[in-house]
């Protein structure tokens, strides 16, 4: 599963908590991932849309997380095996408006081996 591999390989890089659904009692730093799309190229190559959405304390913060997120990501075909390319589509300001937790999201474009 592509998301579990993404979740262990920033949490390995960035020391700060993953998941792939909000936590009850959230920490104050912590990234959600969620697949938001993907596909088949042929038998053995996947395709998939990845967001990553870094929470934080200030917009500062998230943003500095944010980077660091995508730096791990844009190394994973180097990094993992089963990873061919991961290219950052966009990322951008997603404070959300309902809880008005500061976040950042950055969408990735991923090709790996299933």
């Amino acid at each position: 599963m592509i998301e579990k591999i993404i979740l262990d390989a920033l949490e390995r890089a960035t020391e700060i908590t993953g998941c792939m659904e909000i936590p009850m009692d959230p920490p104050p730093y912590f990234f959600l991932i969620e697949k938001t799309g993907g596909g088949a190229r042929n038998s053995q190559q996947r395709t998939a849309t990845v967001a990553v959405q870094s929470y934080a304390p200030t917009l500062l913060e998230a943003a500095q997380l944010n980077d660091e997120i995508v730096g791990v990501m844009r190394e994973l075909q180097f990094t993992e095996d089963s990873i061919i390319t991961c290219e950052l589509n966009s990322d951008y300001n997603f404070t959300d408006q309902n809880t008005k937790r500061y976040r950042y999201q950055a969408v990735f474009n991923l090709v790996y081996f299933d």
